[in-house]
């Protein structure tokens, strides 16, 4: 079976949802593939700036119909017990992606957007189209496709996107609890090989996700056995776990993440969210990035389809341009945070000189967010 749309979105996470909402609203043909049911749980920190409110609003996206936690204060804790608190310049909000990508997916649906739970398996480009091939065997061809497929996948191979051939010594697990936390605060915890990030979501949720170096990992049975060993080195963050009782099953996990340098552009596919760059989850700030990467890709398709960027090689370096100038610099500043925060001595020296000048978590935190994400004008 053969379809034809202006742009097919690879991935229905925040980024390609996002996209397909305002390329929607722009009056252009969308299709989406994701290869999972919706609702699904992801391993993610689940907190999210404030900066994307208003663009959120124009999609029509009304995220307090979700009730999410509200969410204005930091705080950063040492394994030695040293702690530094602070505000959040614009504060955030807490929502899981299991209820924010269902709702936005919902929204996709009753704006007859097609959706289609398929895997896509081969992206090809010929006479300036994409054809793009799904596990069941159907084609679809596109004018724009926009990859949206997550932080590592087997269409990266697929494309042999260089990052892929890189290992990486990272990986993520996360797990909501029911307990006592404050409502309005995000906490980062350090530990030997890793941090991990704790803060509410919607219905009083707790949200436990933490990154962990592999080596130290891996010398552990399973997981519960890993955070007594090593997480519970941090008394407070051993506090919260026995303090608080896990609603999943079991905790979910995610390896071989990659925080090094990724293209916005590959095979004339444009990259948005963790698929074109991936922040350490110590920022707290990823989903605010893919919210906002989705915005400018799709300006960008629009502008094209006007007839503003006359060519694809005119789309595609501009494209890398705006990604490039807009979150280039939190990526680094989350890379040289998480080395930080991995060495001892290092942290102890970042943590003295937070006390003696306390507005320097204040400039941290804005390296690594953006400013109120602007309002479109479609025209």
């Amino acid at each position: 079976m053969h379809f034809e749309t202006d742009t097919l979105i690879i991935g229905g996470g925040l980024a390609g949802l996002t996209a397909a909402l305002h390329l929607e609203k722009a009056g252009l043909n969308v299709i989406l593939i994701e290869k999972n049911e919706y609702p699904h749980h992801k391993v993610c920190g689940e907190y999210i700036s404030n900066e994307v409110i208003p663009y959120l609003n124009w999609l029509g996206v009304n995220v307090e119909e979700l009730r999410p936690a509200k969410i204005q204060n930091l705080t950063l804790t040492t394994r030695s017990g040293k702690t530094i608190t602070g505000k959040l310049p614009l504060g955030g909000f807490g929502i899981s992606r299991y209820t924010l990508d269902h709702f936005l997916y919902r929204l996709l649906l009753e704006k007859k957007i097609a959706v289609i739970q398929d895997n896509v398996t081969e992206v090809g480009f010929t006479n300036d189209f994409f054809s793009v091939r799904t596990t069941q065997g159907d084609i679809y061809k596109a004018k724009h496709v926009l990859g949206a497929h997550g932080k590592r996948s087997t269409l990266d191979q697929k494309l042999n996107r260089k990052f892929m051939s890189q290992k990486s010594p990272f990986l993520a697990v996360k797990a909501h609890y029911l307990g006592h936390f404050p409502n309005d605060l995000v906490a980062l915890y350090n530990f030997k090989g890793g941090y991990c990030g704790v803060s509410k979501v919607e219905d009083g949720k707790i949200n436990i996700c933490y990154l962990a170096d592999y080596e130290t990992f891996k010398k552990h049975k399973n997981i519960e056995d890993y955070q007594k060993a090593v997480l519970y080195e941090n008394k407070d963050l051993s506090g919260i776990f026995e303090q608080s009782k896990i609603i999943f099953d079991q905790p979910i996990s995610i390896s071989q993440l990659y925080f090094g340098t990724k293209t916005a552009v590959h095979q004339h596919i444009l990259m948005i969210g963790d698929t074109a760059g991936l922040i350490h989850p110590l920022c707290g700030n990823g989903m605010a990035m893919a919210i906002h990467s989705a915005k400018k890709a799709s300006e960008l398709l629009i502008d094209f389809s006007q007839g503003k960027i006359n060519s694809r090689a005119k789309l595609e370096a501009k494209y890398t341009s705006v990604w490039n100038a807009e979150f280039n610099s939190r990526l680094k500043m989350g890379s040289l945070l998480s080395f930080v925060l991995q060495k001892e001595k290092l942290t102890a020296i970042l943590m003295k000189a937070l006390t003696f000048m306390p507005f320097l978590l204040n400039k941290i935190i804005t390296k690594t967010h953006g400013k109120p994400i602007s309002i479109p004008s479609l025209k």
